[in-house]
């Protein structure tokens, strides 16, 4: 079976790093692609292999800021259907509701602790995202010990 592939980008090293390690500690086999940039991830989007099963999107990044990436998969005609996991550390209402609108799949705040980081991401790999329909009550990942 092949690996599930994720792609993330984020402006911030930082930040990358700690959802590589993230995703190194979980039990499944995990392709993750990493880019520092929206134009970046846009262009390994448009230029397979490999595909992503999944992207996670920062929002607030120079250049091609998260809302642009995601309203250019979303326009596009062959990467469309690509579910899209926004991972800010925006938490703003009217912002989150801009993301849904635009068409990403789920919302989550960037948490702090690295236990809620992989949880987030777990998440993530369990939901049927072929099935999920995205609406107010269900978009943003609550962490609940």
């Amino acid at each position: 079976m092949n690996d599930f592939i994720i792609f993330y980008t984020d402006d911030d090293e930082d930040d990358l790093s700690i959802f590589a390690d993230a995703v190194e500690s979980l039990p499944k086999k995990i392709q993750l692609q990493t880019y520092n940039g929206g134009d970046k991830l846009l262009k390994a989007i448009h230029n397979p292999p490999p595909t992503p099963h999944l992207v996670f999107l920062d929002l607030n990044m120079p250049g091609k800021n998260g809302l642009d990436v995601l309203l250019e998969l979303r326009n596009s005609e062959t990467n469309n259907d690509i579910p899209v996991i926004i991972f800010s550390t925006s938490n703003e209402p009217a912002i989150i509701e801009k993301c849904r609108l635009l068409g990403a799949n789920y919302f989550i705040s960037k948490p702090v602790l690295m236990r809620d980081i992989i949880k987030s991401i777990e998440y993530a790999l369990e939901v049927d995202w072929s099935e999920f329909v995205p609406e107010r009550h269900n978009f943003v990942h609550k962490f609940l010990d």
